[in-house]
């Protein structure tokens, strides 16, 4: 898949595009490190999960104890929402849907496998106390918006999360904070209609205070911290010295 990629880079962009373009998703890359770091702290605190990952969290549960459930782990199960979300995008925008935003997959797919590595790495995060709970879900959440204004600053396509109540806002002409205020309830309505089905109660270490804070805080944390990028930004604006590298990778790639 990553021969593909670097295949299809060097074929769409010239030499100063394509390095560009390389440059700009392996930043791109590191934003998203930052946001499933933040999601997987967030569901370590055992407050409630952060809304994105709410779904998927009440099905690896119930795949757990449910033979019927496929026993996935949140970050598969991330991955399947976010290629019904890119669905939902096609259905709701028609032929509007540019074939360039089916790159949300590949996007969604590489946020799927980072969530499971960052739960991996973060297996000694067992918080016991009310205190370390909220700690870690505050430190979560804020990781998580520095991740997103991170991956909002590096451009390319948005995340499955954000494209599809963009295409519905497109559609309808309704502002995109209240469409994606709708889609983020809608989400959390589900996994909670989920853990009753699956439990027969309300999981509050899945939908908890944590994830009602979480849609609220990580909104606030993305303005605060975009204003305050302008490094990254800067980052994003490579050195000169750094094309022959990529472009030299570029090159040992298509003639392997």
């Amino acid at each position: 898949m990553l021969v593909i990629f670097f295949e299809v880079v060097w074929t769409m962009f010239t030499k100063k595009e394509a390095v560009s373009f390389v440059w700009q998703h392996l930043l791109l890359l590191i934003s998203l490190n930052f946001m499933t770091l933040g999601v997987a702290v967030c569901v370590k605190s055992m407050l409630g999960s952060s809304v994105i990952s709410v779904l998927p969290y009440v099905f690896e549960s119930a795949g757990k104890t449910i033979p019927s459930i496929p026993s996935l782990t949140i970050g598969q199960y991330t991955y399947i929402m976010n290629v019904i979300l890119v669905l939902g995008q096609m259905a709701v925008l028609r032929r509007q849907f540019e074939a360039v935003q089916l790159f949300q997959l590949l996007i969604g797919f590489v946020f799927g496998m980072l969530i499971d590595l960052n739960m991996a790495l973060t297996f000694f995060l067992t918080p016991q106390v009310l205190w370390q709970k909220v700690l870690a879900q505050v430190v979560g959440c804020t990781i998580l918006g520095i991740g997103i204004a991170m991956e909002v600053k590096c451009g390319s396509v948005t995340m499955p999360g954000e494209g599809f109540p963009v295409a519905i806002s497109r559609v309808t002409g309704k502002e995109f904070p209240k469409v994606k205020i709708v889609v983020d309830i809608s989400l959390v309505t589900l996994g909670v209609i989920a853990c009753f089905a699956f439990f027969g109660a309300w999981q509050w270490h899945i939908v908890g205070i944590g994830t009602l804070f979480a849609m609220v805080y990580v909104g606030a944390a993305v303005r605060f911290f975009s204003k305050r990028l302008g490094w990254f930004k800067r980052i994003l604006c490579y050195q000169p010295g750094f094309r022959r590298y990529v472009y030299g990778l570029l090159r040992y790639i298509r003639h392997d």
